[in-house]
Parts: structure tokens; C-alpha cells; sequence
């Protein structure tokens, strides 16, 4: 009896030996080495790129800017600058108008060019004093617009090269964790955010 269960039982592991098909998906090998590329180009960090971005700028308005690669902002620079000098120059040459014709009627002249045509003037001589005054401050304004783009353009290079160099890689992560409080026998819930400093 024990003979025949033993038979039985290794007819029936050899029936479903031969029940089995031939496996169609074949793993091919591929001889050679391959290596993936892990390598990420990182510029080194230079501590004096912000003060040498800044003393280009302040030696030539925009060279900072160009050594930040940053060449959209020259044009902006020298803008503002220039649009300071020229209202600079505007309103000088107006103060010296209000200026020689203010002299001239001081002196007793009515030939000056705010006289007008008949005899009483079209414009006061008090007005030609408020009218120098107005151009004196706008000449201020002008030097002080100039000089405010001059230093921003410095400023501007000095902070472009700190974030030039700023890192903004992939090695933050978020990940959940597990942790088990042994004094009351109870999982802690939690969150971890790693940050690598380099």
C-alpha cells in the first residue's frame, strides 16, 4: 500500500513536470562595461566672485554685469545713468539762461529773451528767480538719480554673483519616519526634512 501511494505520487509530480511549457522570454547577455554617468558638472565656490563683480561695476558701470553673464542689464544701466546726465545738462543750461537774463535786467537791459515785446515784461523778474531756483533743484535731482544707478549697478553685480553661486541642488528630501516611543509602547508619527550643507 505504501508502495502504490509513493508510486502515485511520483507519477503524479512527473505528470506535472511534462505539463510545463518552455519559458518564451529569454534573458540575452550583454558583454562590455557599462557605467552611467553620475557626474555633475558643480562650479566651485569663490568667496571673492561678489567683491570682484562689484569692483568691475564700480570701476566700469555694467562690467560687473557682463562678468555675471547678465548682459540684458547693461543697457538698463547706462540708461538710467545717461537719462540722469541728460537731465543734468537740460536743466544746467536752462539756469543759465534764468541766470544771464536775471543779470541783464539787473543791470537795467530789457533785451533779454523773457522780456517779450512790449513794455512790461512776460515774465517777472521774481519769476526768473523762482525759475533758477526750480532748475538748481532739478540739476540736484539729476546727479543724485545719476549716482543712485551708479551704485545700484554695484549693488546689483555684488548680489547677481552671491546667487550666481548660490546652491540649488536636488539633495533635499522629505521622508517619512517611523520612530517608537519605548516609555508609553506607542509609534510616533513624523515628518524629517534633510538639508546637506556643503
Amino acid at each position: 500500500m505504501r508502495n502504490r501511494a509513493l508510486y502515485i505520487l511520483f507519477f503524479l509530480l512527473a505528470t506535472s513536470l511534462f505539463a510545463q511549457k518552455a519559458d518564451s522570454l529569454k534573458v540575452k547577455e550583454i558583454s562590455g562595461l557599462v557605467i552611467q554617468d553620475t557626474l555633475i558638472f558643480k562650479e566651485t565656490y569663490d568667496p571673492l566672485a561678489p567683491a570682484r563683480a562689484a569692483f568691475y561695476s564700480a570701476v566700469v558701470p555694467g562690467l560687473g554685469q557682463a562678468y555675471n553673464k547678465k548682459y540684458w542689464k547693461i543697457p538698463l544701466v547706462y540708461a538710467g545713468m545717461g537719462a540722469g546726465v541728460y537731465f543734468y545738462l537740460r536743466n544746467d543750461k536752462d539756469y543759465d539762461r534764468f541766470r544771464d537774463a536775471y543779470k541783464r535786467r539787473l543791470a537795467g537791459f530789457t533785451d533779454d529773451e523773457f522780456y517779450g515785446t512790449g513794455t512790461t515784461p512776460t515774465i517777472s523778474t521774481y519769476r526768473l528767480v523762482d525759475a533758477q531756483i526750480d532748475a538748481q533743484k532739478n540739476k540736484d535731482i539729476s546727479i543724485i538719480v545719476t549716482v543712485a544707478f551708479y551704485l545700484l549697478n554695484i549693488v546689483d553685480a555684488n548680489v547677481d554673483a552671491h546667487f550666481r553661486q548660490f546652491n540649488v541642488s536636488d539633495d533635499l528630501s522629505i521622508q517619512p519616519n517611523l520612530d517608537f516611543n519605548p516609555i508609553h509602547t506607542q509609534a510616533n508619527y513624523g515628518l524629517s526634512f534633510t538639508y546637506r550643507i556643503k
